[in-house]
């Protein structure tokens, strides 16, 4: 479970206020979307909950963690330990093969059987290829496996579809909610799209740093029903 209580963030010695008393919980197991627009502090949110930074100050306890008593060097072991990230940027290593890239985020969880997440995300044909010979949505697939690959508790995901056209950014929702639907992870997905929020079990809705409503959604929609 994901706990946060009267979190507060800021930048440039506090004079940019980025998160203001926020507070929220995630049961394990959920899929959480974080919605808001450009500069409302849902990636910061995201970055402080997955252990890439740390709050000025509030309590945020992630699966019995306590982030903000950890040292760098634990924070570092338990993003290792606990958490997958998928980006909008790829960040795939361009001189190593598919292959290789996956089994990067395999052998940091010391995972040797990750081949039914390469045929489940259409890759086993893509495995020699380099991220330079692979189309967008191959791309973010390859990143979608290196993060499962690593067996994580919470998948967080700033924007996954945010640089694909509709088409393959539908194809690859898609496939990552059926990938959470098949092991179970806890999910969080940042996002300015409204029409993705409908396939998410909740909704936190952001607005200049605070937490401006919370809502569940009594049913989810598919990536394929929803508007783009």
């Amino acid at each position: 479970m994901i706990f946060v209580k009267s979190l507060y963030k800021s930048y440039n010695n506090g004079k940019t206020e980025v998160l203001r008393d926020v507070s929220l919980s995630i049961d394990d197991g959920e899929f959480a979307v974080i919605l808001g627009a450009s500069g409302s502090g849902k990636s910061t949110l995201m970055n402080v909950m997955s252990g890439l930074e740390k709050a000025d100050k509030g309590e945020i306890t992630v699966n019995g963690n306590n982030l903000n008593a950890m040292t760098d060097k634990q924070l570092t072991e338990f993003r290792k330990n606990y958490v997958g990230f998928v980006f909008q940027q790829y960040y795939l290593l361009p001189h190593l093969s598919v292959a290789s890239n996956i089994k990067l985020g395999a052998d940091l969880a010391k995972n040797n059987d990750f081949d039914e997440i390469i045929q489940a995300l259409r890759l086993a044909d893509k495995l020699n290829k380099h991220p330079s010979e692979l189309s967008g949505g191959e791309q973010q697939r390859v990143c979608i496996a290196r993060a499962l690959a690593k067996k994580p508790r919470i998948l967080f995901l700033d924007e996954p579809t945010g640089a694909l056209d509709e088409n393959t950014g539908r194809d690859v929702l898609d496939c990552i909610m059926k990938q959470k639907e098949k092991l179970g992870f806890t999910m969080v997905m940042v996002t300015h799209n409204q029409n993705i929020a409908e396939t998410a079990q909740k909704v936190i809705l952001m607005n200049s740093g605070k937490i401006v409503d919370i809502r569940a959604n009594k049913t989810q929609k598919t990536a394929y029903e929803i508007g783009w």
